[in-house]
């Protein structure tokens, strides 16, 4: 069961975007797993990929589309990545987004392709294109939240949310779904994600204001330590609100920027509280660095230990693990007798000794609740950062044990 976490009721519709759902059987019998979003034309975009070198087919692609020209179709499916599959697989892609552009009457680069599933399986182009059809009738303003479940692989439930924020006196919509729960250590973007807004949004700055939400969000999440072939997060804007255009640096791009961080924010904390068999949602803050990398180094060090994940799942208050993860933590500057440990406000660790009333039964206690909060202080400097993971439990093995059977 996800921690404290439940699916959206409904979502926002944003003025200039629409959506629809169908069934290509490609993986999931029961359910849509092909989603279709549209956006009018003049839509200003910005994207992020993964670094994977072993991209999938869909990326490489929608990269080369994104670079030609402002997108006017997203085609989503699940249940097969399409990563891992030479040529083929790219000339795959290719069939879907022309088979979209026909039907939509587009251009063919002004299609993206995006897909997430099993790495290594052909896609079967007759079935994606025939549901892509399919979503070309059914489009419709409403349609946010079942393409978030559409696009879902071992996700136990939909992940979206939407906020509405003032900019420059107009009233901005912004909206986003996202997919993932395994295979999560994102690098420069999430499993998937796609986050739509209405603001008239600067060239120069949608790219910009993407990147900076990414950076606080999906770029500090963790899982498992594994980045995927397929990862992509996209911003539309439709440019529907106001007459006026939001640039950086302006009262109404602060506005802007601190509901798209909540929104993205939001969207990546789900992904961990829906983690492949998780059943702790864990904060690591580490504070008192020198660098805001070094900050960072710290907290994914201890994010990624297993170790650290297992205790977690035991609640069992070994937090030595914790201390042996932040002395390996590549940085430059430590010094042992300077940090502070705290675990759900108890403190554990002072000046690099045990607090002097620390005790095993107040670790215990600390360890127990679904939510745990770790404070790792380093007192050297004065940058922070914050990343958000999971525990790692006997189910996490099992769900990816069982993954293709």
């Amino acid at each position: 069961m996800p921690v404290g976490l439940a699916e959206p009721e409904a979502l926002l519709a944003v003025p200039g975007v629409l959506s629809a759902t169908a069934r290509a059987g490609i993986r999931q019998r029961g359910r849509d797993d092909v989603a279709l979003i549209t956006c009018d034309a003049g839509t200003r975009a910005a994207a992020v990929f993964t670094r994977n070198r072993f991209s999938a087919a869909p990326v490489v692609l929608a990269r080369e589309h994104l670079a030609q020209a402002s997108p006017r179709a997203l085609v989503v499916n699940s249940g097969c990545a399409n990563a891992g599959t030479g040529r083929a697989g790219y000339m795959d892609a290719v069939a879907i987004c022309k088979a979209a552009a026909a039907r939509l009457r587009v251009q063919f680069h002004e299609v993206l392709p995006f897909s997430t599933g099993v790495i290594g399986s052909r896609l079967p182009v007759e079935k994606v294109s025939a549901a892509v059809a399919e979503c070309v009738d059914g489009l419709n303003e409403n349609g946010w939240l079942a393409a978030a479940r559409a696009i879902m692989t071992t996700d136990t439930l939909a992940k979206g949310c939407s906020r509405t924020v003032i900019a420059g006196g107009d009233q901005v919509t912004i909206t986003g779904i996202a997919k993932g729960s395994g295979m999560i250590r994102p690098d420069l973007a999430t499993m998937l994600a796609f986050v739509a807004t209405d603001a008239k949004l600067a060239p120069d700055y949608v790219d910009r204001s993407l990147r900076q939400a990414v950076d606080l969000s999906f770029n500090r999440i963790t899982v498992d330590g594994d980045t995927s072939t397929n990862d992509a997060c996209v911003l539309l804007a439709t440019g529907r609100a106001g007459e006026a255009e939001i640039g950086p640096g302006s009262v109404q791009g602060e506005a802007f920027q601190q509901g798209l961080d909540a929104v993205m924010q939001e969207l990546a904390q789900a992904i961990v509280r829906d983690a492949e068999g998780a059943t702790k949602f864990v904060t690591i803050e580490v504070s008192g660095a020198n660098t805001a990398e070094d900050a960072a180094e710290v907290a994914f060090t201890v994010a990624h230990s297993p170790l650290v994940k297992t205790a977690l799942f035991a609640s069992d208050a070994n937090w030595g693990r914790i201390l042996a993860a932040v002395g390996r933590a590549p940085v430059q500057q430590l010094d042992i007798d300077r940090v502070g440990l705290r675990i759900n406000g108890q403190a554990v660790l002072v000046q690099g000794q045990p607090a002097p009333d620390y005790t095993e039964a107040a670790g215990v206690a600390a360890m127990a609740p679904a939510e745990i909060h770790i404070d790792i202080d380093l007192a050297i400097g004065d940058r922070s950062a914050t990343v958000w993971t999971s525990d790692l439990s006997f189910d996490y093995v099992r769900i990816n044990a069982e993954y293709r059977t």
